[in-house]
C-alpha cells in the first residue's frame, strides 16, 4: 500500500496513518507582516469571543493581512485622534517648554482617553 495517494473525484491527497488514509489539509501560503500592539489586541479579541471570524479568517488565509489593516488603521485613528485632542486642549510645545509637568499630565491624559476610544470603536468591535 501506498504512503500518499490522490483521489481525482475530488483532487485531495491523503496521507497513510497506519491503516487508514487521512486527509492532508495545508492552510494557504499567506505572506506573513508584522503586528503591532493593536492588531495582536484584536487577534486575542477574535480569539476569545469571535471564534468563527477567526477561524474563517485563518483558514482562508487572510488572517494576517487583516490583523495587518486593523493595525494600520488603529494606529492612524490613535495618533490623529491625540493630535485633535491636543490642539482643542491647547497642549502646544509652548506648554511643553514652559511646564513639562502639566504638559506630561494633559499628554498622558489625552492618551488614555484616545487608546479607550480605539479600542472601543475598532479593536473591540
Amino acid at each position: 500500500m501506498e504512503n500518499r495517494i490522490y483521489d481525482e473525484n475530488n483532487g485531495l491527497w491523503y496521507a497513510r496513518q497506519g491503516e487508514y488514509y487521512i486527509l492532508e489539509l495545508a492552510l494557504p501560503a499567506e505572506e506573513e507582516k508584522s503586528i503591532g500592539i493593536w492588531g495582536q489586541r484584536h487577534l486575542q479579541y477574535l480569539k476569545e469571543h469571535k471564534q468563527l471570524v477567526y477561524l474563517n479568517l485563518l483558514t482562508s488565509g487572510r488572517l494576517n493581512e487583516y490583523l495587518v489593516s486593523i493595525d494600520e488603521e488603529a494606529e492612524d485613528m490613535f495618533f490623529r485622534l491625540v493630535r485633535e485632542y491636543a490642539d482643542r486642549q491647547g497642549v502646544t510645545e509652548q506648554l511643553k517648554a514652559d511646564n513639562q509637568i502639566k504638559w506630561t499630565r494633559m499628554m498622558n491624559n489625552i492618551r488614555s482617553t484616545v487608546e479607550e476610544i480605539v479600542l472601543t470603536d475598532l479593536i473591540y468591535d
